[in-house]
């Protein structure tokens, strides 16, 4: 089972930190920094496992992680996730963020969290991984990005419906409206101009 997951960059700033258990804020705050001073202080040359830190479980799990630019990838798993598949979950992870930015890059992190935590919960659910189909996850995300779109048409309707009848050159006020079998009297309003 995944633990947490974890992404800073080469000074140690948190970008995304995802835990799968609950931890206080301060506890959780010690552990993305001694996870970056595990991972950090390692040379490029070693295996990208190692046992976990003293707050995030000891010897019982393993951080898993991957370098890539300015950010480093840190997946903290128990002894029952294979290490191999949780690297091959990283290069899906940071495969499919390039596919949906473009090229990917630590303020795409910052300023589209929403979108990078939405594309994570696809993947990986309560500690579980649920899909490591990038295809299919790109779908799903796509299909997330369209509903959002489809949606913030509805929210503007009816400031789009006040701006329209404002541009509207009637040359008088209406006085009655009639729609079907509905008929709604005017009162006597000052210009909508």
């Amino acid at each position: 089972m995944i633990k947490a997951i974890l992404i800073f960059n080469n000074h140690g700033k948190p970008r995304l930190s995802k835990f799968y258990e609950h931890y206080n804020e301060d506890t959780e705050q010690q552990i993305i920094r001694e996870t970056f001073h595990l991972v950090s202080k390692r040379d490029e040359n070693v295996c990208n496992f190692l046992e976990g830190g003293m707050l995030i479980g000891g010897s019982d799990y393993k951080l898993i992680y991957r370098h890539y630019a300015t950010l480093y990838f840190v997946f903290c798993v128990d002894s029952s996730e294979s290490e191999l598949g949780i690297l091959d979950l990283i290069q899906v992870f940071v495969e499919t963020l390039d596919k949906c930015f473009e090229n990917v890059c630590e303020l795409d992190l910052i300023f589209h969290v929403d979108k990078v935590h939405h594309i994570l919960a696809e993947m990986v659910m309560g500690g579980m991984v649920l899909e490591t189909n990038m295809n299919e996850i790109i779908t799903q995300v796509d299909a997330q990005n369209k509903m959002e779109k489809s949606e913030a048409g509805i929210a503007g309707a009816p400031a789009r419906a006040v701006s329209a009848v404002k541009n509207m050159n009637l040359p008088e006020m209406p006085r009655n409206i009639n729609i079907g079998d509905i008929s709604i009297k005017v009162p006597n309003l000052p210009s909508f101009k």
